[in-house]
């Protein structure tokens, strides 16, 4: 591995519409980071939202996630954890040599794919947002850290 390259990547997306600009739950904006809620912005992004939101259900998650692990053993990339949820997916990757939007891309565009490959829904329109985000992961710690948000934490939120 170069020194240069993280022990891996911690990578978000979103599914199409479900986390607009404004968003109540905070949001990030390109080259500022995260952004307080703007209820005003957020209800303007929902009336030129052009598709309407396609939730992922359980068959489509479990198609989302294959994919994920389909292409990161095709790519020789080490996959620790992926998860997707109906509003979005994380993914745990070490890629030695790639960039986070390089990986964070290659997935949803395989998991695009996927899903339009078996569900007429998904064809001709977004699947996911535009972009998403990626951390870097530098210690086992933290790998062992975002591993078990992505496989178990998640669900344990549901219930606060």
């Amino acid at each position: 591995m170069n020194s240069d390259d993280p022990l891996a990547f911690f990578i978000t997306w979103t599914v199409y519409g479900t986390h607009l600009q404004g968003d109540e739950r905070g949001w990030r904006r390109r080259g500022l980071g995260h952004q307080s809620p703007q209820p005003r912005l957020e209800q303007w992004q929902r009336t030129r939202l052009k598709h309407a939101i396609v939730l992922l259900n359980p068959e489509h998650r479990l198609v989302v996630e294959t994919e994920c692990q389909r292409h990161c053993d095709h790519r020789g990339w080490r996959l620790w954890a992926v998860n997707a949820r109906t509003n979005h997916a994380h993914a745990v990757v070490t890629a030695v040599g790639s960039s986070g939007a390089t990986v964070r891309d290659q997935l949803k565009a395989n998991g695009t794919r996927g899903l339009r490959e078996q569900w007429q829904v998904f064809r001709d329109r977004p699947v996911w947002s535009v972009g998403g985000d990626w951390e870097c992961v530098n210690s086992d710690e933290d790998l062992e850290t975002v591993c078990l948000y992505v496989r178990e934490a998640q669900d344990r939120m549901q219930f606060k």
